[in-house]
């Protein structure tokens, strides 16, 4: 029995030495949307709380079928009367504290519609040169000289063609020089109707599921975690790349048909299961603005800075 102990703790201690030496790649950063509400304050208002690893700037909301580009930004500014370069400096503010900023193109509603491979390829390009390191001097960027680190795919709406020539046109573009990358941001019910061709190209670096407004595979107060749980499975054995988010309203107002889920069952219930997956990567909030009114990022950061720690999950082997 002693020796037995005595193994245990020398397993232990090679693996305490182990997760010093090595970077933690449990993940477990807070990602959210951020350009659909005024009151939400600005960008760098959000960057500089320390909450967020992700942001999502939300929305470009028209694209394709030979349509210029357009974004709204919900009140904060107008691209057509160039007030949205103001943000070029926040953006860089934002990366330089580590958090990465996406293009969110889609939502909810607008006029967006892909209608060829060869449409997916132009609007790829517009986004190339308009957003992110494209340097076409006839190109209209919005945010000035600022280059967003990738592009948020939030399809809800029209078409579901194409999206998976969107992605790899935009991922090819890492070829010259800094990494595109992309995230998506499925319904949970899988597959996604609009997204699952997309996402299974295997492109997509960051994958937040909307885990709200969908009965069967959302937590509810009935129900409990068991239909949320059961579809995270779905969604973490069937993704081929990137890191998994479990996307979720920021208060109950913020999804009408429900999925709120309190903080504490987040913390107790949900997060110790999901965490171990493989390719778990944080949680998503919608959005800045109700996670602003509500604080539920501040009542979870602690506990997902505990588990990016290498040594929680050596630790927990042993309890």
């Amino acid at each position: 029995m002693a020796l037995q102990l005595q193994a245990k703790h020398f397993l232990l201690a090679c693996l305490l030495i182990l997760a010093l030496i090595q970077t933690s790649k449990a993940g477990g950063g807070i990602a959210t949307y951020w350009g659909q509400n005024l009151y939400e304050g600005s960008l760098a208002e959000a960057c500089n709380t320390g909450l967020y690893s992700y942001i999502n700037i939300a929305f470009l909301i028209t694209f394709g079928g030979g349509q210029d580009l357009g974004l709204n930004l919900a009140g904060h500014c107008d691209p057509t009367w160039n007030t949205c370069t103001k943000f070029g400096a926040e953006i860089k503010t934002c990366q330089s504290l580590g958090v990465k900023l996406f293009l969110s193109i889609g939502g909810a509603s607008g006029t967006y519609n892909l209608t060829s491979a060869e449409d997916a390829k132009r609007v790829a390009e517009q986004i190339w040169n308009s957003y992110l390191g494209g340097t076409d001097s006839s190109a209209t960027r919005p945010f000035g000289d600022a280059v967003l680190d990738g592009v948020d795919f939030d399809i809800e709406v029209g078409s579901v063609l194409y999206y998976d020539s969107l992605a790899a046109y935009l991922k090819n573009y890492s070829q010259q020089g800094k990494t595109v990358y992309l995230s998506a941001a499925p319904q949970c019910p899988y597959p996604d109707a609009y997204l699952g061709t997309a996402i299974d190209t295997g492109l997509f670096d960051f994958v937040w599921v909307q885990f709200y407004n969908n009965r069967d595979c959302m937590y509810t107060a009935e129900a409990g975690v068991g239909p949320l749980l059961t579809s995270w499975n779905t969604w973490s054995s069937s993704l081929k790349s990137g890191k998994l988010f479990m996307g979720l309203p920021a208060t109950e107002v913020a999804a009408p048909s429900g999925g709120y889920i309190p903080p504490e069952v987040l913390i107790n219930q949900v997060l110790p299961v999901i965490v171990k997956s493989s390719n778990y990567g944080g949680v998503m909030l919608w959005s800045r603005y109700y996670d602003f009114l509500s604080g539920y990022s501040s009542k979870i950061i602690s506990y997902l800075n505990m588990l990016k720690n290498p040594l929680w999950s050596i630790i927990s082997m042993f309890k």
